[in-house]
């Protein structure tokens, strides 16, 4: 899949961060520590980026992003025990609303962090290369 380094390079970083802090900090913590090991690897990004959501063409809406990566890739944070199908509609929804290819689900609150890439499938970039 395109963006595929792209996401590597921010599981790595989340790696280390995880790697480091471990497990039981408030999610703010670990988005303050992935800002650091981001912008070591040379990530542009945004934080805490709000997004408006449209349905059928009209604004109902805004929503914060955790990470906004390379201006293509969302980043949402967890730092809850576990991550749950809940977790990921909702990842997966916010990607259609924001009509992004790709987005990565990170949770740091088990004792080995979690990661989920999201796919939408509505996108053409998010669909396999020949």
């Amino acid at each position: 899949m395109i963006y595929d380094d792209i996401t590597h390079k921010i599981i790595g970083c989340a790696m280390k961060v995880h790697s480091t802090l471990g497990n039981g900090f408030q999610e703010v913590i670990y988005q303050r520590a992935l800002v650091i090991e981001m912008e070591k690897q040379g990530l542009g990004f945004k934080r805490e980026m709000e997004m408006t959501i449209f349905y059928d063409g009209i604004d109902i809406g805004t929503r914060r992003v955790d990470f906004f990566v390379e201006e293509i890739i969302m980043v949402e944070l967890k730092a809850i025990i576990e991550l749950n199908d809940s977790n990921i509609a909702q990842a997966r929804n916010y990607l259609e609303a924001y009509n992004l290819p790709v987005g990565l689900l990170i949770n740091f609150g088990s004792r080995s962090m979690q990661h989920k890439r999201i796919y939408n499938t509505k996108h053409p970039d998010a669909k396999p290369q020949s």
